[in-house]
């Protein structure tokens, strides 16, 4: 049966390979879709994202616009349930959506070390930690942009020694580029001495995070300047807001791209059938069973969808990979990245659109009458 379908398709290899390719490219945007909507979905509901507070100038939303003092640590760590404060100063050149933004966090880099999964895979952490100007950068950045360990990076007002490149298991941490905090407070034009952009609130394990906040808020309210305290899965994602309701308007040209390769695969197999109606009607006499006859277009069908769906996933998994894509706003940015969820979703996804696409085209060469389908030949 397997060798009888692939002659079948071999003799109209033209649209068969139209078809392929259509389905490749509808699974490609499709894979594309999915990977936005899951760096979303790691951002937002990370292992620290319920774990981790983060307190922000209430009523600010870019980062250049909130300007917390740098000693609201200290009273921050007077409250019960938390466990360490890291004051963090955010410099980023663009706080409009955009697809190659740059993030500057200032931080000392002890707690940079210690708070964050990140590993250096060239340079040295000692002058990172020693230098006043010395950056590591994220895996992602450093691709994009061309970078790598000792190179001078200058964007905007700033201007530092790349000490070093990281990887991250955390997808989103790989867009970042750190910098000690004094850096970024005293660079010139940024006026910052003293201030900070938000203090992250690292908690105990017995600690309930709404209650904390709230007692941070209440405890900083007779401070100079006010704040609003949130989980850090809630605050990026309030920060990304527009980009959210974006992602779930992508979410249907995903399935806009499902239906593109089942009307493809559907037409495509329709008109197969039409071709050979003859050839159809001719092995019911020989003793071909309706069923096998459903059998060979429904795998006809598949072998169609499965060998584009597969090819475009592929495809879109590489690009993935070697591109190092990111889409961030207000200094927060998402990260699109490969994964076997992907690879799964999209084979699991061709093979049901096959199936679905050739039912009734199967249906029709089991069920068409051999006299009338030998006269109309």
């Amino acid at each position: 049966m397997f060798t009888y379908v692939l002659k079948t398709l071999w003799r109209h290899r033209t649209r068969t390979l139209l078809t392929v390719t259509g389905a490749a490219v509808a699974m490609f945007v499709f894979c594309f879709v999915g990977s936005v909507q899951e760096g979303l979905l790691r951002l937002t509901t990370g292992s620290d994202a319920d774990r981790s507070l983060i307190v922000f100038q209430e009523n600010r939303f870019c980062p250049t616009s909130s300007r917390l003092p740098e000693d609201y640590s200290r009273k921050i760590k007077e409250v019960p349930g938390v466990r360490d404060v890291m004051p963090i100063q955010v410099w980023t050149n663009n706080c409009r959506a955009s697809l190659d933004i740059v993030v500057f966090n200032g931080a000392d880099p002890e707690q940079i070390q210690k708070t964050r999964p990140i590993k250096l895979t060239s340079g040295n952490w000692q002058q990172f930690a020693s230098q006043r100007d010395a950056a590591i950068v994220g895996r992602n950045v450093a691709q994009r942009r061309g970078l790598k360990a000792g190179d001078q990076f200058s964007i905007g007002d700033l201007s530092v020694k790349i000490a070093g490149v990281f990887e991250s298991t955390v997808p989103s941490e790989e867009n970042l580029i750190y910098t000690s905090l004094a850096f970024l407070q005293y660079t010139r034009g940024l006026d910052a001495a003293g201030l900070v952009t938000q203090h992250e609130v690292m908690l105990t394990d017995d600690a309930d995070p709404d209650r904390v906040a709230t007692k941070i808020d209440a405890k900083l309210r007779a401070g100079s300047v006010a704040t609003k305290t949130r989980r850090k899965g809630a605050f990026q994602a309030s920060t990304l807001s527009d980009l959210v309701d974006l992602i779930g308007f992508a979410h249907w040209l995903g399935y806009a791209c499902v239906g593109l390769v089942l009307s493809l695969v559907a037409t495509t197999t329709v008109m197969s059938v039409q071709d050979r109606i003859k050839e159809y009607a001719v092995l019911q006499t020989i003793g071909v069973r309706p069923m096998r006859t459903m059998r060979l277009v429904l795998a006809e069908s598949t072998i169609l969808c499965l060998v584009g769906g597969i090819a475009g996933t592929t495809l879109a998994l590489a690009a993935l990979g070697i591109g190092g894509f990111a889409i961030g706003a207000e200094g927060a940015t998402i990260a699109f990245r490969p994964s076997l969820g992907l690879a799964i979703s999209g084979t699991v996804v061709s093979l049901i659109v096959g199936i679905a696409a050739g039912l009734a085209p199967a249906l029709q060469a089991a069920t068409v009458p051999i006299v009338n389908a030998l006269r109309e030949a």
